[in-house]
């Protein structure tokens, strides 16, 4: 939900859009499985690669940087497109530079501190590749998407997220002359955050008006959060936008401040997480998904007729655990209807009780969720948060708000131990395991007992 200017955290931020030739490019395999029925499921070669936000920067002629610290290199990123014609960027070593592994077929390993030549990296983003040079996409209508998650290493703070975010299929370079690197490098990144902290944007760098990690530019797209989770809260949320596409915002498009709900996207989104449902026993450490334990999270896309064009009606979710499948759990709040999916009803109904804008609502709410997700790429990161300590998953939001208000309690973590100094210092070993990925039609990607 508050994924802007997350990226700051991370010591390896740097980012060009031409090709350098230091270190070659090896995309770390990951392959999913697409099914038609229980049991029925044939094996895609798909690959993850490393968001270019993460990836070192340099001059096209040489080792010097284009951007340190939190500043850019003024003598060669005089303006944003001459900074994209300087600079390039390089292959990664996901291993070991990022702490990005895959230890057996089928399942990616993000740690969240890697120590590395450099000093340390925290947390990673990466995409699903469908080949070298392209993202795989994925039409959500009338399907489910499922995978497993351990998070049993995640504590308050930080956020194992899988989601889905309407890039272009080739990382912009269609579109955007000035973007030479493409989707084999990680490019093109957009979400419903719109951030701003993300230093080229459209092919050109985010120069302009660049000030603490974050510049006048911005990067919108409609999100659909699968899967933003630790050991003690969890969310999916859909977070529609105005725009269909990749779209670069300033000014009041961005929705930074008081233009939260006038601008491209809705960054609050539509949200349901069992606790902040009036659920506080459902998930957890020895909870009814008992988090100390990997589990298969189904997420499935209703569509009002059965059909892959039509739409999106309902987006519902279960696991399976221990060779069972756990319902999602109903809200239990007067003037919410008990329901375990979410709708429209379900989100005018939320917004409502808890005093939250409905710009879910306003932008078209699933309908306008569902016209995006004919054509979305799958993200897997590991991150804490700079801007507020992840409160708005595991604890109370707004932290000054009375916890017993409806809505405001999100999960058991104290506020404080979300603060990214304190989760870096304390628990550097973190990590999250995603494996298991399946994708077809609705009940064909898991089974129980």
């Amino acid at each position: 939900m508050y994924r802007a200017l997350s990226a700051l955290s991370f010591a390896s931020v740097v980012l060009g859009q031409q090709v350098g030739e230091y270190t070659a490019e090896k995309h770390p395999a990951l392959p999913i499985q697409v099914c038609t029925a229980p049991g029925s499921c044939q094996t895609e070669n798909t690959a993850v690669v490393l968001d270019s936000n993460w990836r070192w920067t340099h001059i096209s002629t040489g080792y010097t940087g284009c951007y340190g610290g939190d500043g850019w290199n003024t003598t060669v990123c005089t303006d944003g497109k001459t900074c994209a014609q300087n600079c390039a960027i390089d292959g990664a070593d996901y291993e070991k530079t990022y702490g990005i592994t895959t230890p057996k077929s089928g399942s990616l390993r993000l740690n969240f501190v890697t120590k590395n030549d450099n000093g340390q990296n925290v947390g990673s983003r990466v995409y699903l590749m469908a080949s070298e040079t392209k993202y795989r996409l994925f039409n959500l209508l009338n399907k489910e998407f499922t995978l497993d998650v351990d998070v049993s290493k995640l504590a308050c703070g930080l956020n194992g997220a899988v989601y889905f975010s309407e890039m272009d299929e080739d990382g912009g370079m269609a579109r955007f002359p000035g973007n030479k690197a493409g989707a084999k490098y990680g490019t093109g990144y957009c979400d419903s955050q719109c951030p701003q902290d993300i230093k080229f944007i459209n092919g050109e760098a985010n120069v302009e008006g660049w000030k603490d990690g974050a510049g006048k530019y911005g990067t919108c797209c409609a999100e659909m959060d699968i899967w933003e989770a630790n050991m003690d809260a969890t969310a999916y949320t859909p977070h529609p936008c105005k725009v269909f596409e990749q779209t670069r915002c300033e000014g009041v498009d961005c929705g930074v401040g008081s233009d939260r709900y006038s601008g491209m996207c809705d960054k609050d989104g539509c949200d349901f997480n069992s606790f902040r449902m009036g659920n506080q026993e459902f998930y957890g450490p020895g909870k009814t998904v008992d988090t100390t334990k990997p589990v298969t999270v189904v997420t499935q896309f209703v569509t009002n007729d059965g059909t892959d064009t039509g739409t999106l009606k309902t987006i519902n979710r279960l696991y399976v655990q221990n060779g069972k499948v756990i319902a999602n759990s109903n809200t239990n709040f007067d003037g919410i209807d008990p329901v375990n999916h979410i709708s429209d009803d379900f989100c005018k109904q939320q917004k409502s009780l808890f005093l939250d804008n409905n710009y879910f609502g306003t932008l078209g709410g699933n309908a306008a969720m569902g016209k995006s997700l004919t054509k979305m790429v799958l993200v897997l990161s590991v991150w804490d948060d700079h801007a507020v300590s992840m409160n708005w998953l595991d604890s109370s939001f707004p932290t000054d708000a009375d916890p017993s208000m409806p809505g405001t309690a999100r999960g058991r973590c104290n506020p404080e131990a979300g603060l990214p100094a304190t989760v870096e210092r304390t628990h550097p070993d973190a990590y999250v395991v995603y494996s298991n990925i399946k994708f077809g039609a609705i009940n064909s990607t898991f089974t129980a007992n």
